[in-house]
């Protein structure tokens, strides 16, 4: 993400922390106004660690960023693409669920040979 400001570990969990009760099941979804900013700042977390433009994460209606180093695409849709929903997004982020799981449950979409993000996840800071 040239000329972003990289986001700390710290502003990455204060993102995150608000929302883990829900993701435990132990609290009512959060308003958009929390899960949001949980959503975005942890997707675009990714994104600054493992630069690149061969891979788009998408996480509706949140958050699109691309990632990974690899060839790039530049019109149209890219050849690898990572969509779920909020909820999964986030327990795959914190370690909630693995990869494998989200996978054989249908709640993540991947396509393309660079479109696993199972080395990843979770995301350091959220373990």
């Amino acid at each position: 993400m040239p000329g972003a400001t990289p986001i700390p570990a710290e502003e990455l969990r204060a993102a995150v922390d608000p929302v883990r009760a829900w993701l435990a099941g132990e609290a009512e979804q959060p308003p958009r106004s929390v899960l949001g900013p949980a959503v975005k700042t942890s997707a675009r977390w990714l994104a600054q660690q493992v630069p690149g433009r061969s891979v788009e994460l998408r996480v509706p209606p949140h958050v699109a960023v691309q990632c990974i180093e690899g060839p790039r695409h530049t019109r149209g849709t890219p050849p690898n693409v990572v969509e779920t929903d909020a909820v999964t997004w986030l327990r795959l982020a914190t370690g909630e669920l693995s990869w494998a799981e989200a996978l054989a449950e249908g709640k993540v979409s991947a396509s393309g040979n660079r479109a696993d993000l199972s080395a990843l996840l979770p995301l350091r800071p959220l373990r």
